[in-house]
């Protein structure tokens, strides 16, 4: 795994994409998008200029951008009833991100085979991670939502976030076509996706467990709150408690990632309480 990661690093550089067979080569029409995306004037120049800035890529629509970051609970404080939140760019982000990724695996990586392949893409293109690019690209000061989403967004959660940089994705690629949407993906997020995945696979249980022994307190207790959907793809909801207080919840495909990533919420929660330096 250490040589793949070398490898893919490596190949940022040389990347160019299957660009003769892509079925996304050429630019997605805009034709009859207008009321699908009203303007809603939110980005102004200054704010256009900034966005255009962090993504490193040039703005043609703004409509598209502006609907991008609305997540839909600003829909409920919206004085226009005409918008539209960013789900169904979503949709299309997501599809695009994996083309992507899938089509720079598969270039790259010709000998490992298709269960490999879908494995790593979805390591590198899972929501926590893209909302970790997110932060790092500042796209929470761009978001239009309510405050009680705000709130959440504070707590740590990854969703918002995570959505809204699928649809950052699809905004690039209606304004500007599949190249710039590659250029974006591949020059911008690739780097990012790579260090976080990295940091994904820290021990976060681990780490919890020696900062509240530290402290003299009892072990973390994980408890199972609720468990979704069928058995082929559960979502698990889980609790971890110390010395009888809940602190903090996770949400994982499995009960593993779910402990790890209530873990991780409850590690800079732990920090505060007891100062970030434990002896």
């Amino acid at each position: 795994m250490k040589e793949f990661f070398e490898n893919f690093y490596s190949g940022l550089k040389h990347y160019t994409g299957l660009n003769k067979i892509s079925p996304l080569k050429k630019r997605s029409p805009k034709a009859n998008l207008s009321d699908t995306f009203p303007k809603m004037g939110i980005l102004t120049p200054e704010l256009k200029t900034r966005l255009e800035e962090v993504l490193k890529t040039k703005i043609v629509g703004v409509e598209y951008f502006e609907q991008a970051l609305t997540h839909r609970s600003y829909l409920q404080i919206a004085t226009n009833p005409k918008l539209f939140s960013n789900e169904r760019l979503e949709f299309l982000g997501d599809a695009v991100l994996g083309m992507v990724v899938g089509e720079y695996l598969f270039t790259l990586y010709t000998e490992i085979p298709e269960g490999d392949l879908t494995k790593l893409r979805s390591r590198l293109v899972n929501k926590g991670i893209l909302a970790a690019v997110a932060k790092q690209l500042g796209i929470d000061t761009f978001m239009l939502m309510s405050f009680g989403a705000a709130k959440s967004l504070e707590a740590g959660s990854d969703s918002i976030l995570g959505d809204a940089m699928e649809a950052i994705i699809a905004a690039i690629y209606i304004d500007t076509g599949i190249e710039a949407t590659r250029s974006f993906i591949i020059d911008t997020m690739l780097p990012y996706l790579l260090t976080y995945e990295k940091k994904e696979e820290e021990n976060y249980k681990s780490i919890l467990l020696e900062k509240v022994q530290a402290k003299g307190m009892n072990h973390p207790i994980y408890e199972v709150l609720e468990a979704t959907g069928p058995d082929h793809d559960k979502v698990f909801r889980i609790s971890v408690s110390v010395d009888g207080r809940a602190i903090a919840i996770g949400v994982g495909k499995s009960k593993k990632s779910a402990e790890q990533n209530a873990a991780k919420h409850a590690i800079p929660k732990i920090d505060m309480m007891f100062g970030k330096h434990t002896e």
